[in-house]
């Protein structure tokens, strides 16, 4: 039994350090220090594991695969530099190390509507 509660423990410090690893390294691209978005296998090697046990970790953990939460985590990192500033979704879209029409596909693909759109949505609550 405490074995089984030492790897549930060791688990949960995986998953809090990825989460904390996306949001440290989304405030980054943000700011300008990196200007690569990491890969899965990246954030995985970062952690010291292998790919397939970040996402067995993720998954068992959570019940979602580790890509549904760095998704969240960008088009949240996308909104907040929305709402906290003038910076256009152009602009964002590259400090998030994307293409901005690549962007706003994946932005529309994720949120329902194009930045622009969550841009306006936004200004008309203010």
């Amino acid at each position: 039994m405490a074995a089984e509660e030492s790897t549930a423990a060791r688990h949960m410090e995986l998953i809090a350090a990825y989460f904390k690893l996306i949001d440290s390294h989304l405030s980054d691209l943000a700011a300008g220090r990196q200007t690569e978005m990491m890969e899965l296998s990246d954030i995985a090697e970062e952690l010291c594991i292998s790919h397939k046990h970040l996402i067995a970790v993720v998954k068992q953990g959570t019940g979602n695969h580790p890509c549904h939460f760095y998704i969240q985590k960008i088009l949240e990192k996308a909104n907040s530099m929305m709402d906290e500033t003038d910076i256009p979704a152009a602009e964002i879209a590259r400090k998030l190390s994307y293409d901005p029409s690549n962007f706003s596909k994946f932005y529309k693909k994720y949120a329902g509507i194009t930045p622009g759109q969550y841009r306006q949505r936004v200004s008309v609550v203010d």
